[in-house]
């Protein structure tokens, strides 16, 4: 009678009771002529503590897909927002068919009227080919965004978790770059729609908490990679990736010493679900990522030492405003969370290649023209 789960006529009994009648029943549990009363009382509010209402803006996204899946699997109520500009349904499709998974084809630069306990806030084109090929929505999807799901955050008094970045530091001048560095960043360059369409985003969040007592948490993400990236979002594990399987040469930008760190989708989706169910007082801004750091010419050797590849490497021009040094200092996020990284780049690597080795590349589309 106590083991129902979410959907059975008992579980929507006690939702109906805590969100229409709460009050009353817990007046009259005392009165009840057994203790059955009040073990159905404590079971209902134990359920509904569990089991949460849960939108993920940006959810058909590569990092958003996997933290619905996860959602899911653990038994919220999962609403994925997307408008699909630079993602693909299929990243969800195997959820369609789940109970505790609805999906919604929305744009977060309007707002959304929807009764939920958490919000994720993923929402945002995150690859270079992809938020400069229509910069003026990057920056709108990052600031009107955010605008729009922190009033529905403040309505319904939800707790938000704003999926900001490592490109808030730009071409960093501190190395590693902890929390307290305020960044190097050019505003009216080529990645300014996504850098300052961010910076301005953790503004707002801070803003809202300060003005409206909205509980936030703020997390930096730096560089992720994993199964269900865009092969043609121009990441450059994707670029290598997709290079070395189709044996083509690889296009290194810059002379190949540029270093970066790659955290495993795995360990990201865990740090952003640990700061979600952290304490209130904790809001950030906490760094994401993995601490280790690989010259661009080394993640190249090691993807064509995996793949087999026969490629070779070539080198072109190093773009405007790309940084030459990425590396987080994840210190807070051990302290705070209790969090790190698992999964080594081999074994992360390994396994994004076997998916790529599954998709078909033409079934991949660029961002909507136009939109």
């Amino acid at each position: 009678m106590f083991g129902y789960t979410r959907g059975s006529v008992h579980f929507r009994a006690c939702r109906a009771i805590f969100d229409g009648m709460s009050k009353t029943l817990r007046t009259s549990v005392p009165l009840l002529p057994s203790r059955y009363g009040r073990r159905i009382a404590r079971r209902c509010e134990s359920v509904l503590k569990k089991n949460k209402r849960i939108v993920v803006t940006g959810g058909a996204g590569f990092l958003g897909s996997h933290l619905c899946e996860r959602l899911v699997d653990e038994g919220h109520d999962v609403i994925c927002l997307d408008n699909f500009f630079t993602s693909q349904k299929t990243n969800v499709t195997h959820l369609l068919g789940r109970p505790n998974f609805e999906l919604i084809r929305h744009d977060v630069i309007h707002p959304i009227f929807l009764e939920v306990d958490e919000i994720y806030n993923m929402a945002c084109p995150a690859a270079p080919g992809h938020y400069q090929y229509n910069p003026v929505k990057t920056t709108k999807t990052s600031v009107l965004g955010a605008i729009n799901t922190l009033g529905m955050a403040k309505r319904c008094r939800a707790k938000i978790l704003q999926a900001s970045t490592s490109e808030i530091y730009g071409d960093p001048e501190v190395h590693p770059q902890p929390e307290s560095y305020r960044g190097a960043v050019n505003p009216i360059g080529p990645r300014a729609c996504y850098d300052e369409g961010k910076r301005v985003a953790e503004t707002l969040f801070m803003d809202y908490k300060r003005m409206n007592r909205v509980n936030i948490r703020l997390v930096r993400i730096f560089n992720t990679y994993g199964p269900r990236m865009h092969p043609f979002d121009g990441r450059v594990v994707s670029n290598f990736i997709r290079q070395a399987l189709e044996g083509e040469d690889i296009t290194i930008f810059g002379d190949g010493s540029q270093t970066r760190s790659f955290c495993y989708r795995d360990d990201l989706v865990e740090g952003l679900i640990r700061m979600m169910n952290g304490p209130d007082e904790f809001t950030g801004p906490v760094n994401l990522g993995n601490p280790g750091e690989y010259t661009i010419k080394q993640l190249a050797e090691k993807i064509i030492e995996i793949t087999g590849a026969k490629s070779k490497l070539i080198y072109q021009p190093l773009p405007q405003d790309d940084p030459t040094r990425r590396q987080p200092d994840i210190s807070l996020a051990k302290e705070k969370l209790r969090w790190e990284p698992k999964v080594p780049l081999a074994e992360g690597l390994q396994k994004t290649i076997d998916w790529f080795r599954t998709i078909d590349f033409e079934a991949y589309r660029p961002p909507t023209p136009n939109y």
